[in-house]
């Protein structure tokens, strides 16, 4: 029986936070499922979510963003799956956004049929540890198997809590997309770990030996395009979306909400596990994935221009924006990578802000179809208020974290690729924002186009819509966007620690020195 080196970067804290945070959402998961009723499992998991989200608040507190490399790190060696586990500038602002989101999902879903429902809230819970799990994984084969254990609850909560009436098509689509991504982003991990081996290092998966690896890598372009395709598939980029409207459409929203930052996970893996441990191949094959990401982002402006159902139309501004973030991965310069993170983070804060609002808005009317609504601005102030700042966020306006990050985006591809090319993701920009701002307009300040539900609640029902719950949720949202926006520097600073070595990669003895 082999025995466990524990490895911890405790000089800092002295316990391992970044286990703690991915373990406590998968234990009150179990607890909610276990739990004599619905009111102790709903008890569960805001205790569950609240920790969560104060641990995540400490996270960056300890943060040290004069230090280079990976902190806080955790390695168990020597048993049958490995396990390691860092915090940098790449991956610790998703940590807390996803905390957030989930406290906000349950706080949603208590105002939903589904707030009785433990299995429900067991899959948000269980969500949110499998997403913390895939950004703090430092080795490629942890991160892989986060991304597999994906797949459980979004199933299970797209089949109990779906909208729609082809819930098992919708299922098949998405296993067969994300099955898809899966088997590339495996075969290309392991041709990336015996690559290396074949260098004349020993096997592994962890990240800071891959990236300490000086060698040429055997089918090298071969390995590059099983992962950014299967990472493709996940962010989503054109023209490996099609799941995304049609889970979107069909699921709740709730669920959605966490859907969405689910697919930073794309962006993030490009980031993580392309640009630093290939960037020869990666900057060699620059072009091709600037021509994809130009066509996702005027595809999916285009698209949405032709939707009438509000949650297809968010569903390609995301793809539009998908579009924007992976060319500022590949500029390949300071500016670009900052901005990529900064709107990966600026973007799913936002479009969580959207999908929630038209959740609220789907509990009043039953429908998401814009020429059947109107008028709402007077029955709800705040379900207005967090969309237009949502969608104001989303076209990069000053006094948003997008506006810095876009304004990155433009200085990195116009150093990497011109004027021509920042011109047209500008265009991109505009067309997505004002597709969303005339949705705003249509929804809320036109005259109402049918008799709206009263708005009643009683505390009896929960199918019926809490406006305190609502004002909470869109305050935190608001709160947070505008408050980033204005302070965006705290944030850049963060993203500047990994920034600089993603382009001037530190070495595994040099990390092991600074631990």
């Amino acid at each position: 029986m082999s025995t466990a080196n524990v490895t911890l970067g405790s000089d800092v804290i002295g316990f391992p936070l970044l286990t703690i945070l991915t373990l406590i959402p998968l234990i009150t998961a179990v607890g909610a499922i276990i739990s004599p009723s619905p009111a102790i499992a709903k008890r569960v998991g805001f205790i569950g979510a609240i920790i969560t989200v104060l641990l995540s608040g400490y996270l960056l507190s300890v943060f040290d963003t004069d230090r280079l490399g990976v902190q806080l790190y955790e390695r168990v060696e020597n048993i049958n799956f490995p396990w390691s586990v860092g915090v940098d500038g790449t991956n610790i602002l998703f940590i807390p956004l996803v905390t957030i989101l989930t406290l906000l999902a349950l706080i949603y879903l208590t105002t939903t049929r589904l707030a009785n429902d433990r299995i429900q809230i067991a899959c948000l819970l269980g969500y949110e540890g499998i997403l913390i799990g895939a950004f703090v994984a430092m080795n490629a084969l942890q991160f892989w198997f986060w991304c597999f254990m994906e797949l459980i609850p979004v199933t299970v909560m797209t089949f109990r809590a779906g909208s729609g009436q082809r819930k098992r098509w919708v299922v098949a689509l998405l296993l067969q997309h994300w099955g898809s991504g899966l088997l590339m982003t495996l075969a290309g991990f392991l041709l990336l770990a015996f690559g290396v081996m074949g260098s004349g290092d020993t096997l592994s998966f962890d990240w800071l030996v891959l990236k300490d690896n000086k060698n040429t890598l055997e089918y090298g372009t071969l390995i590059f395009f099983l992962l950014f395709f299967g990472f493709s598939i996940r962010m989503p980029l054109f023209p490996f979306h099609g799941w995304l409207p049609v889970l979107t459409e069909h699921g709740t929203v709730a669920s959605a909400a966490i859907y969405i930052m689910g697919i930073k996970i794309g962006i993030y893996a490009v980031i993580r596990f392309i640009v630093p441990l290939m960037p020869d191949i990666a900057e060699h094959w620059s072009w091709f994935v600037l021509t994809l990401g130009l066509i996702s982002i005027f595809y999916g402006a285009l698209l949405a221009l032709m939707q009438i159902n509000v949650r297809r139309l968010i569903a390609f501004t995301v793809i539009s924006h998908t579009g924007m973030l992976v060319i500022g991965a590949f500029d390949f310069n300071l500016y670009g990578l900052e901005s990529s993170i900064l709107l990966s983070v600026s973007f799913g804060l936002a479009t969580i802000g959207l999908m929630l609002s038209i959740g609220m808005i789907y509990k009043r009317t039953q429908t998401t179809y814009i020429p059947r609504l109107g008028g709402l601005f007077e029955v709800s102030a705040a379900i207005a208020f967090l969309f237009v700042v949502s969608a104001l966020s989303t076209m990069v306006m000053p006094g948003t974290p997008g506006f810095d990050g876009a304004h990155l985006l433009i200085e990195g591809t116009i150093k990497k690729y011109g004027w021509l090319v920042s011109i047209a993701i500008l265009i991109g920009n505009v067309l997505t924002a004002a597709l969303l701002l005339r949705a705003f307009q249509q929804i809320f300040i036109s005259a109402s186009k049918r008799t709206q539900k009263p708005f009643i609640y009683s505390p009896r029902s929960s199918t019926l819509p809490s406006p305190k719950n609502e004002r909470i949720i869109a305050i935190v949202i608001c709160i947070l966007l505008v408050g980033i926006g204005f302070n965006t520097a705290p944030w850049l600073h963060i993203i500047d620690q990994s920034a600089h070595r993603s382009l001037h990669p530190i070495s595994y003895n040099e990390h092991k020195q600074n631990q």
